[in-house]
Formats: structure tokens, C-alpha cells, sequence
């Protein structure tokens, strides 16, 4: 392959990064909102600097589990270890605390995996959709990203970088519903938490399954709370 038509390839590569980097994407990612709703209800976050400093702690939780398991979730692909691919989503599902996020990660992992078979139906794809449906994995979210990025041939770095925009992303579009912030004010927050990214990859990257963590039980905390309570801020 010449110069020329690695340029190409790359300009391809580079659609599918933002294609699936989109908040659009048709996985359900505009239905949760990481536990913000609850956060905004109690007035913990209220104003621009507060939710830059939830919209952190939430991607900081994430790089270090559904970001972790991503990773080994792409690499098992590329691999062809599809017990490895299971065990990563196993894994992230008994890391997750409450009802709320296994729930958002199931429900997101689903719509991923049933795309990814339109999309690319390789053999771990289709056996991993049918073990979803039969109910002998939980298809996780994350997991589904990283099946996902292998398959469309992005780099692990491409799929973690799409990863934390998602979980940021997410947050902040739906504070546009429940807090009080302009546009503006969530373009800067994902510019500036953008710096994060490279650090929290290279620590991440070296993590075992068994090294999974990230004590932030704030926001375990707010989720119990929206899974008890009745108040609904914003509709999906």
C-alpha cells in the first residue's frame, strides 16, 4: 500500500471513528444520564464548574472499569479468544454496583451488538449476539464497543479516546435538560476533560481484569437514589 492510499484508508477509518462516536449513534445513550438527573435534583451539580467536576469523576470511574474491559475486549478479538471476549463482559458486569448501570450497560451493549452484526458479521459478533439472547453473557456496553472497534480495524487508542467522549458526552448533553448550562458551556467541558484522555489510556491499558477499580461511590450513590426515587427530570 502506497502513501496515497494509506491516506485514503485512514480518511475511512476516520469516518467510522466519528460514525461511531456520535451521539446519534442509535444505541440509547440519550436515555441515561449517568446519574446526573439525581445529581441535578439534590443541587450537587448546578452550575458550568460543577458539572466540569462530575463530568470528571464520571469519565475518571469509567476509564479505569468500562474502559479497562474495553481494551481486553478489542485485544481478545484480535486474537480470536472468544472466552476472553466473555470474560471481560462478566467481569465489568459484577464490577458495577447498582441496578441502574447494568441496566444502561445491557441495554446499550444489546443495540450495539445487533448493529454490529449488520455492520460486521464476524463469527465472535454473531456468537456473542446469540449468547446475549440466550442469556449465557450480559453483553455489556463497553464490550460491544471494543468487538466493534477491532472489527472496523480502529486502533485500541481510537476506541478508548470514543469511549470517553461517550461517557462524557452523555453526561453533558443531558445536562442541557436539567442544569443550568448553554452550549458553550458543554463544548468547553468536553474540550478541556479531552486533555485527560492520553493519561487515563496509558494507565488503563496496563490493567489487568483483576485490577479494575475506581472508588467514586458518589456517584454509586446518586444512582441508588434515582433507582428509589420518583423524580424524573428530563423524558428519553
Amino acid at each position: 500500500m502506497n502513501g496515497n492510499e494509506e491516506k485514503l484508508e485512514r480518511l475511512t477509518l476516520l469516518s467510522h471513528l466519528m460514525q461511531f462516536s456520535d451521539a446519534m449513534f442509535p444505541v440509547g445513550t440519550f436515555s441515561f444520564s449517568n446519574g446526573l438527573e439525581t445529581a441535578g435534583y439534590e443541587g450537587l451539580v448546578h452550575d458550568a464548574e460543577t458539572l466540569e467536576q462530575y463530568s470528571r469523576s464520571a469519565a475518571l470511574q469509567a476509564a479505569y472499569s468500562d474502559g479497562v474491559a474495553a481494551l481486553h475486549a478489542f485485544r481478545a478479538a484480535r486474537k480470536g479468544d472468544y472466552d476472553a471476549v466473555v470474560e471481560a463482559d462478566r467481569y465489568l458486569m459484577l464490577f458495577k454496583m447498582n441496578d441502574e448501570a447494568r441496566l444502561m450497560l445491557e441495554r446499550m451493549g444489546k443495540k450495539l451488538a445487533e448493529l454490529a452484526d449488520r455492520l460486521f458479521p464476524t463469527d465472535i459478533v454473531k456468537r456473542w449476539l446469540a449468547d446475549i439472547k440466550t442469556g449465557d453473557c450480559p453483553g455489556t456496553y463497553p464490550v460491544a464497543q471494543g468487538l466493534v472497534f477491532e472489527a472496523a480495524g480502529l486502533d485500541e487508542r481510537d476506541l478508548f479516546a470514543s469511549h470517553q467522549y461517550g461517557i462524557v458526552n452523555m453526561i453533558v448533553g443531558a445536562a442541557l435538560r436539567l442544569v443550568r448550562v448553554s452550549h458553550y458551556d458543554t463544548q468547553e467541558i468536553l474540550y478541556r476533560l479531552a486533555a485527560d484522555i492520553p493519561a487515563l489510556y496509558e494507565k488503563a491499558s496496563r490493567m489487568k481484569l483483576d485490577d479494575m477499580n475506581c472508588f467514586v461511590p458518589q456517584i454509586d450513590v446518586l444512582a441508588s437514589l434515582h433507582e428509589k426515587g420518583k423524580m424524573r427530570m428530563f423524558m428519553s
